[in-house]
């Protein structure tokens, strides 16, 4: 039946807006399918969900005061904002919200005013906005609501203003040439207007839709709207800033790095959108004007390549940057690495994209503070297992061993959020480096093969209990100082004369696995050590991660060699933060399994 409605009150607006974000969050992977512009990346739908998801928890029926309600639903939307459309929403929220703040219910007045305010807010957040994107079905939306405001009643305006929206949604298929070429809409209009008809269906009935649980995955017998382009700003590069902050003088000073530049929020906070190559630079300029927290940059590259692998790898696999694995297979393979995060005194980076493992070992040496690391947060996880999930049957995600970090479990509760958490498969490694490197490309060329989730998972959890990981220490200096290793054993082990070696036991554990005796030729000696532990009529898969030093890990590389012809395959590659954080410069690892 429908409801009589001339203002909104309070708890009718809340029941309204979870109504649209469970519209929106419906759409997703139409949303996602449809992704073309500002780069065909596919992950619109995501980002808009992850925005719109994180108002829920503040649209309850308790709310008493309308302009307090959209108060907290817009800096709740600020916080969770991802991506383009992400940024753009919430800062057309937060418009609308500053329009509403001092009224207790909302009247069509008001409604057409903050729509106005709303459209204008997001326009302004952009550096570069373009018209025939959501933008234009922003303002025509609000253009159209304050010429009828005062001709129809409050539901009738909110039915003609949804109409208006699919008329505007519709000319955006010719309002960009990549958009007419690829023969869709706007992804982040179509996501707004998604939003608008639940909004309308939920005061004209009363009804809102399920909140969704275990889309269906749309039909992948054509390619993704977008295809491929080489993208010369392939990082999609995101932060909150605190403080008091001069916007315009931010997004000046951010123009120059790259595209799609959103600074959305207030003086006091803003999140930060913008394409880029490098990342480290827009995190460096942010810190010159507020706190930065919630540092995320996204690899638009590897996930445009993932949309067109859709049609031939069920499968997407996932790891985390504590994995060590050579960057031509991450590409070849296609790997996603959720960075770990690391920090020195109050600097944050992510582990192998805002800080490279080359300036991790410089930093390590050099500064005051010595690093702490922590696992990715869960929406970190989130975001991206429900981005492969609109373009994959499934997620297989291989972590680091979680007797060690807690990364395994931030991914466990990343997967029990998602849309489609019975598709994703967590994986624990039981290692770390190289060994988890080994266990990520495993699963990867298994995926390339065309094997579904479960005989992924049941592969690499059988080679899992025969992959080790060894790791040569030169100094137990960085061990102590992380708290790893008590100072009384870095004693022992100079008045010794010893080197300690590491080694992952089969439960995950990571101890004491030896010792090199003396000083000399120490690379030649942890040869000999991982070689005895293998079987001389075996072949073998290896890979060595090196602590900033490659020409010992080409020393290392050739003893193996030497002392084990069955070797079949061996790579070698810079170790991130993880580990290194505890070896120090010069430290050197080993993981293997057998390739039969």
């Amino acid at each position: 039946m429908e409801l009589a409605v001339e203002a909104i009150e309070p708890n009718q607006l809340a029941l309204a807006l979870r109504a649209g974000v469970h519209r929106l969050l419906g759409a997703q992977e139409h949303l996602d399918r449809i992704n073309v512009f500002p780069v065909p990346d596919g992950d619109t739908g995501t980002n808009l969900a992850a925005t719109a998801g994180a108002m829920l928890p503040v649209l309850t029926s308790e709310a008493n005061h309308v302009g307090r309600l959209l108060a907290a639903a817009a800096d709740a939307a600020l916080d969770g904002a991802r991506g383009n459309s992400g940024a753009i929403f919430a800062q057309w929220l937060l418009g609308f919200s500053d329009q509403a703040a001092g009224s207790v219910s909302l009247d069509r007045r008001t409604f057409a005013d903050a729509l106005s305010s709303g459209a204008t807010y997001a326009r302004e957040a952009l550096s570069e906005p373009r018209d025939g994107t959501i933008l234009s079905v922003l303002r025509e939306v609000a253009n159209y609501v304050t010429a009828q405001v005062d001709r129809l009643a409050f539901v009738d305006l909110c039915a003609q203003a949804v109409e208006e929206s699919r008329r505007s949604l519709a000319a955006t298929r010719h309002g960009l040439d990549v958009l007419e070429k690829a023969g869709v809409v706007d992804a982040g209009a179509a996501g707004f207007v998604a939003f608008l008809e639940g909004f309308h269906d939920c005061l004209r009935t009363g009804h809102i839709d399920d909140l969704p649980e275990g889309i269906g995955l749309p039909s992948l017998e054509r390619e993704a709207a977008g295809g491929e382009a080489t993208l010369e700003h392939r990082w999609c590069t995101e932060c909150m800033v605190s403080g008091e902050i001069d916007r315009k003088a931010l997004r000046e000073r951010l123009a120059s790095l790259g595209s799609s530049l959103v600074v959305a929020g207030t003086g006091r906070k803003v999140r930060v959108h913008v394409h880029v190559a490098n990342p480290a630079e827009v995190f460096q300029i942010a810190a010159e004007f507020g706190a930065v927290s919630a540092e995320k940059a996204d690899d638009m590259q590897r996930q445009q390549e993932s949309t067109a692998h859709a049609l031939r790898r069920r499968v997407a696999v996932v790891t985390d940057s504590a994995a060590d694995i050579p960057e031509e297979l991450l590409e070849s393979l296609d790997i996603h690495v959720v960075p770990v995060r690391l920090g020195f005194g109050p600097k944050g980076f992510l582990d192998k994209v805002t800080m490279s493992p080359e300036q991790f070992y410089q930093m390590l040496v050099h500064s005051p503070y010595h690093p702490k690391t922590s696992q990715p947060a869960p929406g970190d996880f989130r975001r991206l297992y429900e981005f492969l999930c609109s373009h994959h049957d499934a997620v297989v995600s291989v972590h680091v061993s979680g007797r060690v970090s807690g990364t395994r479990q931030s991914a466990e509760a990343a997967a029990s959020r998602t849309f489609a958490k019975e598709r994703v498969r967590i994986i624990d490694s039981f290692s770390a480096s190289a060994g988890q490197g080994l266990l990520a490309i495993h699963a990867a060329e298994q995926a390339a093969e065309g094997r579904d989730a479960n005989a992924i998972s049941e592969s690499v959890e059988a080679l899992r209990a025969r992959t080790r990981t060894y790791a040569y220490l030169p100094t137990l200096d960085y061990a102590v100082k992380g708290g790893r290793v008590p100072a009384i054993a870095r004693s022992i082990a100079r008045w010794l004369r010893v080197s300690p070696l590491l080694a992952t036991r089969p439960d995950g554990r990571l101890g004491l696995g030896g010792a090199l005796l003396g000083r000399s030729h120490p690379r030649q000696k942890f040869a000999r050590f991982v070689v005895k532990r293998l079987d001389p009529a075996r072949r073998y898969r290896m890979i060595v991660a090196h602590g900033d030093a490659p020409a010992h890990a080409q020393e290392l590389v050739e003893s193996l060699r030497q002392l084990h012809p069955g070797i079949a395959e061996l790579h070698v590659v810079p170790s991130g933060a993880a580990l290194g954080v505890h070896g120090g410069p010069g430290f050197l690892a080993v993981g293997l399994h057998p390739l039969d």
